[in-house]
């Protein structure tokens, strides 16, 4: 299906809008390794203006930690929910709201071991959830999965859920994800009442993409997406660089609440 890109409006009034933004493959490219990414130049004065714009409804949806994200974006902070939303700040100052608990111990290590079936598999502990990335090592894709769905079909009662991403395979609480996450968000201020513009990448992100209707708002994917993506958005970009122009023309030429 082709979906066209979103429009560069001439000037967009923000002052009822919210940004929700997807980090990797959204606004940063993919790197090697979720450590290895680089913010491009401009993109913090971007996300800081449209901040300002919005009397701060800016908000970073991801699953890193939060700390993790602030660390990317140091020194600017941002509303933020992160590990799918398991984590979660209403402004870059805010308290951060905890909204599941973590992942055992013990099923943490069992999916560690799956990094044994070759090199370039890379294990990251998010605390909330665990993260088996194959960036490395593509042609494991199907073995990685394979040995978690094995693993997760016995963990002891504990619920989870699988999240297959690209070249990752994530393994989460099943009692949150991206979706109930923002509806939550959007209750809140400087969030509530206001049209929300989401833009991510992968199939993690299915869960936004179906609910910002109920907030009369627009939904952008990015990169390469299949039928099941292209049926939830309202548009399309080729790559993570086309987002950050198109964003940054917005906190240009956008009128809101710095104006």
């Amino acid at each position: 299906m082709d979906i066209a890109a979103p429009p560069l409006p001439p000037v967009l009034d923000l002052r009822d809008r919210a940004f929700l933004l997807d980090i990797d493959g959204t606004l940063l490219d993919i790197a090697p390794s979720p450590r290895q990414v680089w913010v491009p130049t401009g993109l913090r004065r971007t996300l800081s203006r449209l901040a300002e714009l919005t009397a701060g409804a800016v908000a970073l949806v991801s699953g890193r930690s939060l700390n993790e994200i602030d660390l990317i974006f140091s020194p600017l902070q941002l509303a933020a929910i992160g590990v799918h939303g398991a984590e979660m700040r209403v402004s870059g100052d805010g308290e951060v709201q905890s909204r599941t608990a973590p992942l055992s111990k013990a099923l943490k290590r069992r999916l560690a071991t799956i990094a044994e079936l070759g090199p370039g598999i890379l294990v990251e502990d998010k605390g909330y959830s665990l993260a088996l990335h194959y960036r490395l090592a593509p042609d494991k894709g199907a073995e990685v999965l394979a040995a978690v769905r094995t693993i997760c079909s016995d963990a002891g009662g504990e619920a989870v859920e699988i999240l297959p991403g690209k070249l990752v395979v994530d393994v989460k609480p099943a009692a949150i994800n991206k979706g109930n996450a923002v509806c939550e968000l959007m209750r809140l201020k400087p969030f509530a009442g206001r049209r929300p513009i989401f833009i991510g990448d992968d199939t993690t992100d299915l869960a936004v993409f179906g609910v910002i209707p109920q907030f009369d708002g627009e939904a952008y994917s990015v990169g390469g997406i299949g039928a099941q993506v292209a049926a939830k958005v309202d548009g399309h970009f080729d790559r993570p660089e086309a987002v950050r122009d198109w964003l940054a023309h917005i906190a240009a030429e956008g009128l809101g609440q710095a104006q």
